[in-house]
């Protein structure tokens, strides 16, 4: 399943804790059943995000990787 993001998060060239900062306050303000896509090319986002993810108890639909690029779709389910 293709999943269409309702809003991005651009954080290329932004290094920890930037992306899980601006990751986490992204889906504060969304709303529930919304996607979100993260681009990143920190080396530490993808596992920084995964774990921010986790523990908000919300969902990963996917991970992707180009290169030094790592765009993460983020589901809000609660």
């Amino acid at each position: 399943m293709k999943a269409k993001p309702d809003k991005n998060l651009d954080c290329l060239g932004l290094y920890c804790p930037e992306p899980v900062f601006r990751t986490r306050m992204k889906l504060d303000e969304m709303e529930v059943g919304e996607v979100l896509e993260v681009l990143a090319d920190d080396p530490a986002a993808e596992e920084d995000i995964k774990s921010l993810v986790k523990h908000l108890e919300q969902e990963i639909i996917s991970i992707n990787k180009e290169g030094n690029t790592v765009r993460i779709l983020i589901k809000k389910v609660k």
